[in-house]
């Protein structure tokens, strides 16, 4: 026993102290990204319950197993079982990392459309206040950083201006595209009759509807602002990265929309500003040559 304790003392002196901080930071950086993802989500629950089984299954090995030639059978099953387990929880959890990977590409949208964030958000507000008013159901989806060109291919494309009027002939009761979700790009409707994903996870209220957990399955998986109004109350939400924000007023609304867009707006323009001017860069060189 002391010679262990030995040998235990000289391994962990020999590591150096930078290279386990390092070590530590990476890891947790990694494990708190894939919370992230899995935040508010089935795979969530599911990926504690694993991370939790697994620990105590290496902490029962080692401690059974002290000696290296000691429950070899259960030693080979335990370590060609994790890559199984790997394959499985891929499949398990598809959604999330499907959602992890569309967040990976981002869109540059609404560059320069700082003036146009105003008449876009009024027209928008026109037209849920007319829905609302009337119990028009609607589930509307605003791009921003990243792009909805997957699900906008399943609508009908539509690249017309933002206004009222279009928004509520296109969710009027008998049209053939009221029952599906509109798409918002820059300052055009992008497509309409576009089918959304549903909310996934224990915590989606069941009192919600299809277009609520719709609003909310998007929002999971993109950075999109989900306008709905409820078909039976005629209530207003907005759903953001998975977060449903009921019964707001039209203008309340509006003042949300503003509010989120503006800063995607001087986000955007904050990274061009720091990225060079490569055109400008080629330009100059070209009359220098």
């Amino acid at each position: 026993m002391p010679e262990r304790l030995d040998q235990l003392l000289t391994r962990i002196t020999a590591i150096s102290p930078v290279e386990v901080v390092l070590e530590l930071a990476l890891i947790w950086f990694v494990v708190w990204l894939i919370f992230r993802f899995l935040r508010g989500t089935r795979g969530a629950r599911m990926l504690k319950g694993v991370g939790l089984l697994v620990i105590l299954a290496t902490l029962l090995l080692l401690g059974l197993g002290r000696d290296d030639a000691a429950f070899q059978r259960l030693k080979f099953l335990y370590g060609n079982s994790l890559f199984f387990a790997g394959l499985a929880l891929v499949v398990v959890f598809q959604p999330e990392l499907r959602r992890a990977l569309v967040r990976l590409g981002e869109a540059r949208l609404f560059r320069g459309q700082v003036a146009r964030v105003g008449p876009i958000v009024d027209e928008i507000m026109r037209a849920v206040a007319y829905l609302s008013r009337n119990k028009i159901g609607a589930i509307m989806a605003i791009e921003r950083d990243v792009p909805l060109g997957g699900i906008v291919e399943s609508g009908t494309t539509i690249n017309a201006e933002v206004t009222a009027e279009l928004i509520q002939s296109i969710f009027w009761p008998g049209s053939a595209l009221h029952d599906m979700g509109v798409v918002v790009r820059n300052d055009k409707i992008a497509a309409a009759g576009v089918q959304f994903p549903l909310a996934e996870g224990d915590e989606i209220s069941q009192e919600l509807g299809a277009r609520h957990r719709a609003a909310m399955g998007l929002s999971q998986e993109c950075d999109a602002l989900v306008i709905v109004v409820s078909e039976e109350t005629g209530a207003i939400s907005l759903a953001e990265r998975g977060q449903l924000i009921r019964k707001l007023s039209p203008e309340g609304l509006a003042s949300m929309l503003r509010r989120e867009l503006l800063q995607t707006v001087a986000k955007q323009e904050r990274e061009a500003e720091t990225q060079p001017d490569n055109a400008n860069l080629s330009d100059n060189g070209e009359g220098a040559s």
